[in-house]
Order: structure tokens, then sequence, then C-alpha cells
């Protein structure tokens, strides 16, 4: 039998997003990349880089560096500049499936390329967990892994397609989740090949 059973708050939902859709987004992904330019967080304490390159939009963009942490801020690291808005067909998503009103402050963007993975872990730099973060995927198809809400609990890999959307809200808020690997070649929405994950938070108590 099975010991894996998803925290309640745990939703999938498969093809939420269309060719055309997908092609729109991603597009406007890519521009605004120009802004905000793609940098490798560094762990704290060790400071080795993380695989997956990353950028944000949003009043506040998630970083971490040796020196102070996992923590979020109000510019780019690098240029100085404040992160862009977050694109209007993304709130849409946001404002369609996560069942609370404030909006996102931080659209987190993950290009996965390569062997790029992201080890199991739990999303709890925010202050207020009453919200949901909700997860878009676009390009190349990935292996999500899903745990409970501690280290020791089972854990299952699902397959996410581009168009896909995931939320963690209620006790899957705090599940422990991450990204096996991509799959090279299953998409050829993002031009170079990849996946890109848009990761949408509220950070602050409204």
């Amino acid at each position: 039998m099975d010991p894996f059973s998803p925290p309640e708050g745990f939703r999938l939902l498969p093809g939420l997003l269309d060719a055309a859709a997908q092609r729109r987004m991603a597009a406007g992904i890519l521009a605004l990349l120009d802004d905000a330019p793609l940098y490798h967080a560094t762990m704290p304490k060790t400071g080795k880089a993380m695989s997956v390159a990353m950028s944000n939009a949003g009043r506040l963009g998630w970083y971490s560096d040796r020196e102070q942490g996992y923590r979020y801020i109000e510019r780019h690291p690098f240029t100085g500049r404040p992160w862009p808005a977050i694109p209007e067909a993304v709130l849409d998503v946001w404002r369609d499936v996560a069942g609370y009103d404030p909006a996102p402050e931080c659209c987190l963007i993950n290009l996965y390329r390569d062997t790029a993975k992201m080890g199991l872990h739990q999303d709890r730099d925010e202050a207020d967990f009453s919200a949901p973060v909700v997860s878009i995927s676009l390009g190349d198809e990935a292996l999500f892994r899903l745990g409970g809400t501690t280290r020791r609990d089972p854990t299952r890999s699902f397959r996410l397609a581009s168009g896909d959307v995931l939320v963690l809200g209620g006790a899957a808020r705090l599940a422990f989740h991450g990204i096996d690997r991509v799959l090279p070649g299953t998409s050829r929405l993002v031009p170079g090949g990849g996946r890109i994950n848009l990761t949408l938070r509220r950070v602050t108590r409204p």
C-alpha cells in the first residue's frame, strides 16, 4: 500500500494554460528579464551557487547569499533597480486559483536548464502562511517531488508539463517539495530549451 497522501490544500491543475497562453506568458517573462537579468543565488554559510538561474517580478524578490541567507529584497541584487511589475496574465492565474484576495508581492522566476534541480525545501520565508503558493510551469516537463510537512514524511514524484498550475495552500502550504530533474526536449517553448517556473507568493501580512 502506498503510504503517500498529498497534504490537504495541494491542487494540481493540468493544462490550465493553453498553448497560446503559454506562448504569450513565456514571451512576457523573457522580455522582463532584460530589466531583471537572471542570477544564481548562493546557499547560506557555504556560498555554493544554486543550479537554477533566478530573477523576480513584483514589489519584492527572493534572494539568498552566503552572508545574510534567505530573504526578500526590494531591488535586483546586481543592477540595483526595482523589480519589474508582475505581468497581468500571471496575476490572472493567481486570481483564478488562489482563493485569496490580496495580490502576490513576489513572482519568483526560476529557469532550469540541463541538469538544474531543486532539493526538497519548504517555502517559509514569508510572514503569513494563510496565503497559498501558486506555481506555473512553462517549457520542458519536470519531475516535481512532494512530501509532507516534515522531512521524514513519505514523498511522491509528479510529472509537470507546460501549462500546468500547482497550488500549495492549507496544510500543503508548508509541505516539502522540490524538482528532481527536468526532461530536456519535451517542449520547444523556451528558446534554447529548459523550463521556466513562476512561483507567486504573498510575503507580508495584508
